[in-house]
């Protein structure tokens, strides 16, 4: 198992998502929400490999890795380490992610 750890831009990133659905769908998605992306990094702590290294490749990021939230259209981004997992970002799919990631890694 390895622990996951939130950059301050996911967390923020997590705040954004859930005040957006909460505004644009109602309280009850952001809850679902909330607790499918609470749920993935569990299951990604216990399986932190599962994640797509697609992107991480393509940006040439050694170990970067993209798992989809069931349900909704956001991408955790995040860093596999010897010892833990970086999580980096919480970005829509229709976002140009590659742009992010290219100014901010």
């Amino acid at each position: 198992m390895k622990t996951a750890l939130l950059r301050e831009k996911a967390r923020d990133d997590l705040r954004h998502q859930l005040a957006y659905y909460r505004r644009e769908a109602s309280q009850t998605v952001a809850l679902q929400l909330r607790t499918v992306a609470q749920s993935s990094l569990g299951f990604l702590e216990q399986n932190p490999g599962i994640g797509s290294p697609t992107l991480g490749k393509e940006l040439e990021i050694d170990n970067l890795r993209t798992w989809r939230l069931t349900g909704f259209p956001l991408l955790w981004l995040y860093i596999e380490h010897p010892t833990h997992l970086d999580f980096v970002r919480l970005l829509g799919q229709q976002q140009d992610i590659v742009a992010i990631l290219e100014s901010e890694l």
